[in-house]
């Protein structure tokens, strides 16, 4: 019995860890894209980023004026009834984690 109780702690320590891995700005070009697409398709409501495809990498560069400092690029799963397929997820954050850009394209 207490061999299952370590196990299932275990396991419930690893999976809330997973969770609290999830950068700050990961989560704002969700949620940015999340807005920006539900212009286009009103009745999405979930984009799942996959986590294991995601990059995040620092940037210190610029697009016209506007200073970039974070580029995160990997799959994203859109809610949608025709397919499961991954599209691909472009984020671009400036100073303090603004999102400035968020792309979404078919693979």
């Amino acid at each position: 019995m207490r061999l299952a109780f370590a196990v299932l702690a275990t396991s419930l320590v690893a999976s809330s860890s997973a969770f609290a891995q999830v950068p700050a700005e990961v989560e704002a070009c969700r949620l940015s894209g999340l807005a920006a697409i539900k212009e286009s398709s009103p009745s999405l409501d979930q984009i799942t980023l996959d986590m294991e495809s995601l990059a995040v990498s620092k940037a210190n560069t610029k697009v016209g004026d506007t200073p970039i400092k974070m580029v995160v690029m990997g799959d994203a799963y859109l809610q949608r009834d025709k397919t499961d397929k991954p599209n691909r997820f472009v984020c671009l954050l400036s100073d303090k984690g603004k999102v400035v850009l968020t792309f979404f394209t078919e693979q």
